[in-house]
């Protein structure tokens, strides 16, 4: 059975995430949480009426024959390089992102670090479980994008790795 505090951690996760429907079952007693659906935007139009004042126009006379407009080039749109070398860790759960096995201990990782297929990157603790990260892939941490002890969502960026 589940004590009043996992079920309030149970319920703070699930409305910080994603997720609208939360499924749990354990020893014959099931739980059933679902998110609150908002309710539908209402679209307001606003009619705005103009009052038509005559336009007066004097003709100009000009005396200079046309001359063309010089013609601009448009300006170039800058290609921003892609780097497909590039491999992004993510979270597989909701959960509390650790660096470190504990609060004394030193980081797995960092950036610069590099790493294997098999290397723990982090932990993801998520309903009292530490669930060690692996990095899945061969290369050099280039970023850390999670701080220590933050909530972390399903798909949330963790560490970016540049292939080897």
């Amino acid at each position: 059975m589940l004590k009043v505090q996992e079920l309030k951690e149970l319920i703070k996760a699930l409305d910080q995430s994603s997720v609208d429907e939360l499924k749990f079952e354990q020893e014959g007693t099931k739980l059933v949480l679902k998110k609150q659906q908002a309710p539908a935007a209402v679209e307001k139009v606003v009619e705005v009426s103009r009052e038509q004042t005559p336009v007066v126009s004097t003709p100009v006379v000009t005396t200079e024959t046309p001359k063309e407009a010089p013609v601009s080039e448009a300006p170039k749109q800058q290609e921003v390089p892609v780097n497909t070398n590039v491999h992004t860790i993510t979270s597989p759960m909701v959960g509390t992102f650790y660096s470190a096995p504990s609060p004394d201990s030193a980081p797995y990782v960092k950036q610069g670090d590099k790493v294997s297929e098999d290397s723990v990157v982090c932990i993801v603790e998520a309903m009292k479980l530490m669930n060690e990260i692996e990095a899945e892939v061969k290369g050099k941490i280039t970023e850390v994008l999670a701080e220590n002890g933050e909530l972390v969502e399903y798909g949330q960026p963790l560490f970016v790795v540049e292939l080897v």
